[in-house]
């Protein structure tokens, strides 16, 4: 009913609305704190008044995110909200069919980043976390049909599988590579040790292609800039170097994004590690996300 009632309401009012309601109402959050926080120890040059500022505009974006969900599947035929910019390889995947792993990161209105390649006709098979509510789970995958042509997955063995050949068959795989991993593997990101996902960069080594990183941009309203960025996972003797260092990579180019625009990221995240906790088990369980990978190559 929510979805129904949602899609009545112009996308331009729904996420002006709602965008001005979690602005207002999310700081009683307990989150706010949490995002202040890692606000702060990113930024400890700023003043409090900014980064108060900042967090407040990252809720009114997840606001407007939150009531755009319900119109994905219509903004992504209305090219006229959309600017594009990809490099060379982005291009060769938009254009000429290019295997790839496309990695994005939660800012703006993540959903869009795929909506270059949909309006080309690229089948996308995305790898999701579900819900643990399975109506809510069922209606989120419902509406991220229209994006995912190529399968939506959720995290599995199984998947793991799937997506290997998904992409050695020459397609494009999709997934999130800012989020929380503890079972991953620790790489700088605002001059911390935060946790991170080794499968990007462990499927494109494997599959020898090159990870494409997007970010979207709100530009005003309900407006967005597309771009993507290749990077390529360095080939050595040394596999998990390869990884590490493809990692660290993508998440300079994370923060790099993130510092231009800070109010359009999840500062909710607990991305980083505590420090002067043991790491030694998850050390030894590092390589287990990757080895999934591995065994199914």
């Amino acid at each position: 009913m929510a979805i129904w009632l949602f899609r009545l309401i112009p996308v331009d009012v729904a996420s002006f609305v709602m965008g001005a309601f979690w602005r207002r109402l999310a700081p009683f959050n307990p989150r706010h704190k949490r995002a202040l926080k890692h606000l702060k120890q990113a930024f400890p040059d700023m003043s409090a008044d900014e980064r108060e500022a900042i967090v407040r505009g990252m809720w009114q974006n997840l606001g407007r995110v939150a009531a755009e969900t319900f119109h994905i599947d219509r903004l992504l035929q209305q090219d006229d909200r959309f600017e594009i910019d990809p490099d060379e390889i982005t291009a060769q995947v938009l254009y000429e069919g290019r295997a790839c792993v496309f990695v994005s990161f939660h800012s703006a209105n993540w959903e869009l980043c795929v909506q270059p390649a949909v309006r080309e006709g690229v089948e996308i098979t995305g790898v999701y976390q579900a819900l643990r509510n399975p109506e809510a789970d069922k209606a989120l995958r419902q509406l991220r049909q229209t994006l995912y042509k190529g399968g939506l997955l959720s995290k599995s063995h199984q998947t793991a599988r799937k997506i290997v050949s998904t992409v050695k068959n020459g397609g494009v795989v999709a997934m999130m590579g800012d989020l929380r991993e503890t079972r991953g593997v620790q790489v700088p990101f605002f001059g911390r040790m935060a946790y991170a996902t080794p499968v990007p960069a462990s499927l494109a080594r494997t599959c020898n292609v090159p990870i494409i990183l997007g970010r979207v941009i709100r530009k005003e309203g309900v407006k967005f800039r597309v771009e993507g960025r290749a990077i390529s996972v360095p080939v050595t003797d040394d596999r998990q170097a390869d990884i590490q260092a493809a990692t660290a990579q993508m998440h300079e180019v994370f923060e790099s994004w993130i510092r231009e625009h800070p109010e359009q990221w999840m500062w909710i995240h607990k991305k980083w590690a505590s420090p002067g906790k043991s790491s030694s088990i998850k050390q030894a369980r590092r390589a287990s996300a990757t080895n999934a990978v591995d065994r199914e190559s």
